[in-house]
């Protein structure tokens, strides 16, 4: 059915409602009386053709029109939050970059690459998000991020780019307990070490599996992690050894007293930045993108 025509006060007035999860609580929260939000739900619902909620004892549940609906007024409302944010912070002196970070992703490696967004001229506002690498690509197609870092490079049928900004080797530390006990004879002497790896959906899992098999090791895998950060935790608290960047190995050391095992040539760490197609480009993300090299990231 061909609708007349969205009122947007009529459909932010049934996102409070679904927000809210009813139309007193929502009224209370609009300053309006109860009948006055019923009404407007009543003429969204006549404007679109369908039925948003349905009605279920004293509680309101929505339908599948209805979750559809919340699903584009929350983009919609988010959009909105985000011009009034935009057009304040636009009387200041900073720009705001919006990071959305693999969960998986080192959070030093992180931090190295947004340096240089830092270090220009005109001081950047971070707003980072972590999340799942698929929900952070969503996020970026819907322009709530300037830039992903991740883990993995992305489809080349999506319309966003990938850009290699980090590759290194990697190898296996711990503390200096268990850097004593298995650093001789490495890496065959591995077999039975406790290990604390990345879980199966991080890009980095599959080549550390294959280098197990490569040299028959068999570890006592005491943990997986999704996220990188905890992984390092618990490697500085000595529960493991675990795999990390050659290249950071001086910061490694210094903030998780991680000891060298062994160097891992052959299996190797990579990010990406993943950016959309943009006419105008995003004075930070040009400098994310321009400052680092593959592999140099630990030479600063």
């Amino acid at each position: 059915m061909k609708t007349a025509g969205l009122n947007f006060r009529h459909l932010y007035y049934f996102w409070v409602v679904a927000k809210e999860g009813g139309v007193t609580r929502a009224a209370e929260r609009l300053g309006l009386a109860v009948q006055t939000v019923g009404t407007q739900l009543q003429l969204l619902e006549q404007a679109v053709g369908k039925t948003l909620f349905n009605q279920q004892g004293r509680r309101m549940v929505l339908t599948e029109a209805g979750r559809t609906a919340l699903s584009y007024a929350d983009q919609i409302f988010l959009l909105g939050q985000q011009l009034e944010e935009a057009l304040v912070e636009g009387d200041s002196s900073r720009i705001r970059l919006a990071v959305g970070i693999s969960d998986s992703l080192p959070k030093l490696t992180a931090y190295r690459l947004l340096e240089s967004a830092l270090a220009l001229k005109s001081p950047v506002r971070l707003v980072c998000h972590e999340n799942e690498f698929d929900a952070l690509l969503a996020d970026l197609a819907l322009h709530k991020l300037d830039i992903v870092l991740t883990d993995r490079n992305v489809r080349t049928t999506l319309r966003v780019f990938s850009h290699l900004l980090f590759d290194s080797e990697t190898m296996v530390v711990g503390t200096a307990v268990l850097a004593a006990r298995y650093a001789g004879g490495f890496p065959h002497n591995l077999n039975g070490a406790p290990f604390l790896l990345p879980t199966r959906n991080n890009a980095l899992r599959g080549r550390i599996d294959e280098w197990f098999e490569l040299h028959r090791v068999r570890p006592d895998v005491v943990g997986e992690f999704e996220d990188n950060a905890l992984l390092n935790t618990f490697g500085r608290r000595g529960l493991g050894l675990f795999f990390a960047p050659s290249a950071l190995a001086e910061e490694l050391s210094e903030q998780f007293a991680a000891v060298l095992v062994g160097p891992v040539p052959q299996v190797r760490e990579q990010v990406y930045a993943i950016s959309n197609e943009r006419k105008i480009k995003h004075p930070a993300v040009e400098a994310i993108l321009a400052a680092v090299n593959p592999g140099t990231l630990g030479a600063a």
